[in-house]
């Protein structure tokens, strides 16, 4: 089974910038010894106008990219959360989903661990779960890595779990692992891009209250492209940098 979400990554081309769902689920198969019950991806993004104004209630458009986290998952029922990144060394991390930590460290786990522990603080009945999971979205490059998983394994187990949650809501669970979880105080915008951005498009997003508008962006229809340029200047939202940064905007925005 093959997911494309719900609004994240519909419709969006991962053309040579993608990770190859077969692979994907080829990887999981070798890994937990059996096939998963569905592949979903979601995209980065790149923003065209509204820094560091999503945590001011401002205006933001970002759009996806073809770069895409895809992840393989399949559910469990011993509330076992058992994961594994195509970019990390370390293998398969096991955690157990009844004694998930705010904080704790768990390296680049913490992600998708994040979602699941907002999923349940929520009331959501998420018992554990396999996940696999590639990515294409360049680390520390500004254009939402963290988000992609974040977004990605939150499609999955809303998928699995029949939870019914909309695209908008999945965001918001993200951005609560992302802040809560793994203690990085990040706004919106990168969360609702990778859910909500569809092909095409840019998403006109009002951040006081989360109401969205698809502007045409087709580039290609126009003979135009849009450069996304990698400095190689590498930053990380954990560091306490970006923390500055956002108590600096929410001062001046009083």
């Amino acid at each position: 089974m093959s997911e494309s979400g719900t609004g994240a990554g519909a419709g969006v081309d991962v053309g040579e910038t993608g990770v190859g769902e077969t692979a994907v689920a080829e990887e999981f198969r070798r890994l937990y010894r059996a096939a998963p019950e569905g592949v979903w991806a979601a995209p980065g993004r790149v923003n065209l106008i509204g820094e560091y104004t999503d945590f001011n209630d401002g205006f933001v458009m970002p759009l996806a990219l073809p770069h895409q986290a895809v992840a393989a998952v399949s559910r469990r029922t011993d509330r076992v959360l058992r994961v594994h990144s195509a970019d990390a060394p370390q293998g398969v991390v096991q955690l157990d989903a009844d004694a998930l930590v705010p904080h704790s460290d768990t390296g680049w786990a913490a992600y998708p661990a994040g979602v699941v522990w907002a999923l349940r603080e929520a009331g959501h009945p998420v018992a554990g779960a396999d996940i696999h999971l590639a990515s294409t979205v360049p680390t520390g490059a500004g254009l939402s890595s963290s988000a992609a998983l974040e977004v990605v394994t939150a499609l999955a187990l809303n998928d699995l779990y029949g939870l019914g949650l909309s695209a908008p809501e999945l965001a918001v669970l993200a951005q609560r692992a992302e802040n809560d979880f793994v203690g990085v105080p990040c706004g919106i915008m990168d969360q609702m891009a990778s859910a909500c951005c569809t092909d095409g498009h840019a998403l006109h997003l009002d951040t006081r209250d989360l109401s969205q508008r698809q502007v045409p962006f087709d580039l290609a229809a126009r003979g135009l492209g849009l450069l996304v340029v990698d400095t190689r200047v590498k930053h990380a939202l954990g560091d306490g940098a970006y923390a500055e940064r956002r108590a600096g905007c929410e001062a001046g925005a009083r």
